[in-house]
Parts: structure tokens; C-alpha cells; sequence
């Protein structure tokens, strides 16, 4: 399946960072602002991004309040991240292409991560986010790879799984955190593997 790959490329929210924590602080938020039970803020959250929607903008729209701030510090590498990158670095180059705020390789850093990264095209220094496909276009031309000798793993099917196929990059679909519950409607959606874990990754790669 993934024969001739050179270049394997991470998202960072909910790919490689724990992203939870972060927003059931923002859905808690809201709650008070709103005045609603945040059990039920968070549920109807979830159901809006099972159904293709922002859920925690889609509320906020539809409660009249600002949404609340997103708090990065409460995100955190998963407990397999290091040692998926560290596996996989052995075979492959690695590289980032994710929706951040300035500083991605400083956090990466702060964590130990960056050691086995090789490149990091992030939104906010590159100036263009995903889905548009010039910044896979762009992390792809600084490595010199051709989108078949690459890998696109993420967890939202609309950001990472459509452009990289687009592209004619292969693709893994990490099926966790807020995103987890898409349903594939059609074949552009399609990734070609399906997982639930970092640590699964390293079954097929």
C-alpha cells in the first residue's frame, strides 16, 4: 500500500497532541457565559462535529456569546507520540503540515518531539492553511518529494484526508478526538488506511 513512500507528514491537533483537555476547557467556558449545563453543551458539541460542523463555533453562534479562547497550554503529546516518531524516523523522513499558532517547532521542541522531525510547515509562518492545497504544495517542494513518495496522516477528513488525495499523496486517517465521528459519504473522503492510535501506524508503515 505504501510502497516507494519517502516523506511521512503529521498534523499536530489531535494527530499528535492531546487536544481533550483543551476542549472540554472551552465548552466549560461557554457553559458559564451561556448559562447552560456544560453536560449538555459538550454532548450537543460532539453531535455537531459527527455531522461534518465546528460544534463549539456552531453554539456559540447559536447561544449569542463569544467563543471562548482555545487554551493551548492544556494540550499535551500523546503517550504514543514519541515513540511513533522515534520508530518511524528510522525508515522515513518526517515532516508537519498543520492549522497552528506561530511557535509549532518551539512547542515540539518543549516536548523532545523535534528531534525526529525534519520539516514543519505550519499555517501560521507559511501564511496559507489547510485545506488549501499551497501549503502541502509548499511543505512538499522544500523536501523535494513528489506527492507519491508521500504520506498525509491526520484526523480530520475534510483538512487533511481530501487535499493530501487531491494532491495524489497517500493518506492515513487517525480516527480520534473531536473529529472521530465523520461519516464517509463518498470516495474522495475515502483515506487509504484507517486507524485508531499512533501506535497503530507503525503496523503499516
Amino acid at each position: 500500500m505504501f510502497e516507494g513512500v519517502e516523506w511521512l507528514f503529521f498534523d499536530m491537533g489531535n494527530t499528535l497532541f492531546d487536544e481533550q483537555r483543551a476542549f472540554e476547557h472551552r465548552i466549560r467556558e461557554m457553559a458559564q457565559i451561556a448559562g447552560v449545563e456544560y453536560e449538555w453543551l459538550y454532548g450537543e458539541a460532539v453531535a455537531l462535529y459527527g455531522q461534518h460542523k465546528k460544534g463549539d463555533l456552531a453554539l456559540a453562534r447559536r447561544l449569542g456569546t463569544e467563543l471562548p479562547r482555545w487554551h493551548k497550554e492544556d494540550e499535551a503529546p500523546y503517550e504514543d507520540a514519541e515513540e511513533c516518531l522515534r520508530t518511524l524516523s528510522q525508515k522515513y523522513k518526517i515532516g508537519i503540515i498543520a492549522n497552528q499558532s506561530p511557535g509549532t517547532a518551539e512547542r515540539l521542541e518543549k516536548y523532545g518531539l523535534l528531534r525526529y522531525i525534519d520539516l514543519v510547515a505550519a499555517s501560521a509562518e507559511e501564511r496559507v492553511s489547510k485545506p488549501d492545497l499551497r501549503i502541502f504544495q509548499i511543505a512538499l517542494d522544500k523536501c523535494g518529494c513528489t506527492p507519491a513518495r508521500a504520506v498525509m496522516i491526520g484526523d480530520r477528513v475534510d483538512n487533511d484526508i481530501i487535499p493530501a488525495k487531491a494532491m495524489g499523496m497517500h493518506t492515513i486517517w487517525l480516527r480520534c478526538g473531536i473529529w472521530r465521528d465523520w461519516q464517509i459519504t463518498d470516495e474522495q473522503e475515502q483515506a487509504d488506511c484507517v486507524v485508531h492510535s499512533l501506535a497503530e501506524i507503525c503496523k503499516y508503515l
